[in-house]
């Protein structure tokens, strides 16, 4: 779908969308428009139940005064709720409300909300991002679609005095819809498209906006002695490799150290021979999450040229069963020289993890450190489906991450690192055992994960709850969800950017 931000102007065919604020209190241009069409607009509120509140829209079909096709009333809510994901929200709303009506244009105009947290400009570019988000699909499987079931919605234009200083602010959204998406495409293909060689293959595709990409084969991780990594991928047809791309945006920068990003790349799990389930095991080929969101932030990054200097590294491999798999009881040497004993092979995410955050900081030495990865289902007991787990070594760091997640609606929850559970995967045979007893399962992979770091600021995000949907929210449609990438933009924009 298209979109553009414009000056205003009454549209002269397609639906026309207008704001109203809680209790009926019409926007300025919903006030025109009722002027012009005799009180069309104040003539349906009275006769329904729609109040101004988020996520209500009254349709008014072809009234006398304009050309619009339709006149859509969207509620705004209170003005003091009004904000940056607000207005997205309300763009998110405003295309799931479109997409099915056979519309193929439609024109939002946005007005000064007295008393909300926004500027006008902001106010516009964030209904452009969240109309963009949400008009995300993943169908080029798709051949038999009929035409009245796929969105009818093609373009849609943002009405707003002063459409140039909107306009600005919208490009680096835009920029971090275009990581968003990517991110949503890889993780919404299947694992017999996506697979350690190809996903590897579209990291490379972002050195054509200048990021340097590197990836190592199976040969270049047994010289760096990256048996944890290896041990995973022994079982697949699919050999694992190590993928590491570099952003230098900001090269004067006084502390050139970059930002590390370590990425679970997990392309298909069956959880090896400590087998899954059959039920449900289809949703393994989003177990690579985390690797997508790291290359969709790189891909942000990049778009908008950060000023920044940022690594991202992501460990790839397929989790298989055969008759060259790993086995339980197996012991395996990370690159970290640390050894592991392999208790259960569907605990695989921890390993690939060990060798990538190991490399990065030998590599790199990064001021901070972060992995996401789809780690743990006790996450998601713990969490539900609404909050990523956090990790953290560092109270700072930890806080950061949280304030980010929160200004853009991609929250997280602190979970504790204590000592006390150190002990669970603790192993009579090796320095490590790979998994601990059923209990505090994310702390206990967390903590697996904490003996691969050295002295940097590390977080950890668990998003096994957060990468894929099953409903859709107004600015995400079901499925890949790309979580991660805005939060970690934020993060870095806020903290980092030309320091």
């Amino acid at each position: 779908m298209r979109i553009a931000i414009s000056e205003p102007s009454f549209p002269t065919g397609g639906a026309l969308v207008v704001g109203v604020l809680e209790e009926r209190k019409l926007s300025l241009t919903a006030e025109r428009l009722d002027k012009r069409t005799g009180g069309a607009l104040t003539r349906a509120m009275s006769t329904s139940r729609f109040k101004g509140k988020p996520g209500e829209f009254l349709d008014v079909l072809a009234p006398i005064g304009t050309k619009a096709d339709r006149v859509v009333l969207a509620g705004f809510g209170k003005p003091e709720n009004f904000d940056a994901l607000a207005a997205q929200a309300l763009g998110g709303r405003i295309v799931a409300h479109l997409s099915k009506t056979g519309n193929t244009a439609v024109v939002v105009a946005v007005d000064a909300v007295k008393g909300g947290k926004l500027g006008l400009a902001e106010s516009a570019a964030n209904v452009a991002y969240g109309a963009r988000l949400r008009s995300y699909r993943f169908d080029k499987y798709r051949t038999k679609e009929k035409e009245e079931d796929k969105p009818s919605l093609k373009r849609l234009t943002v009405l707003v005095k002063g459409a140039r200083e909107a306009r600005r602010a919208y490009t680096p959204l835009d920029k971090i819809a275009d990581g968003v998406f990517f991110t949503r495409d890889l993780v919404s293909e299947p694992a017999n498209v996506i697979y350690p060689e190809t996903l590897a293959r579209q990291a490379k595709t972002l050195a054509a906006l200048g990021v340097k990409v590197e990836v190592l084969n199976e040969r270049r991780l047994a010289q760096l002695g990256m048996g944890a990594l290896l041990g995973v991928g022994q079982g697949s047809a699919k050999p694992p490799r190590l993928v590491i791309m570099r952003w230098n945006g900001a090269p004067r920068a006084k502390d050139k150290r970059p930002l590390g990003f370590i990425g679970k790349g997990i392309t298909f799990d069956t959880g090896g021979i400590s087998i899954k389930p059959a039920a449900g095991m289809e949703d393994m080929k989003w177990d690579m999450g985390g690797s997508g969101v790291v290359i969709g932030l790189m891909k942000a990054l990049a778009e908008r040229k950060a000023r920044v200097n940022a690594v991202g590294v992501i460990a790839l491999a397929e989790n298989m069963p055969s008759a060259t798999a790993q086995r339980p009881g197996d012991i395996v040497t990370s690159m970290s020289g640390q050894t592991i004993e392999v208790i259960n092979t569907d605990a695989e995410g921890r390993l690939v993890l060990a060798d990538a955050l190991w490399y990065c900081q030998k590599r790199f030495k990064p001021q901070v450190l972060i992995d996401l990865a789809t780690l743990t289902g006790a996450i998601i007991i713990s969490l539900g489906h609404e909050y990523a787990g956090l990790f953290s070594n560092n109270d700072e760091l930890a806080e950061r991450l949280y304030a980010a997640g929160q200004a853009v609606g991609e929250p997280v929850w602190r979970m504790p690192l204590a000592e006390v559970y150190d002990k669970a995967i603790k192993s009579d045979a090796a320095d490590m055992k790979n998994v601990g007893d059923r209990a505090a399962g994310s702390i206990t992979a967390a903590l697996f994960l904490q003996r691969f770091i050295k002295d940097v600021p590390w977080a950890h995000i668990d998003i096994a709850g957060v990468a894929w949907s099953k409903k859709d929210a107004p600015t995400v449609p079901k499925g890949g969800t790309a979580f991660g990438v805005r939060l970690l933009e934020r993060f870095i924009a806020e903290h980092y950017e030309g320091k």
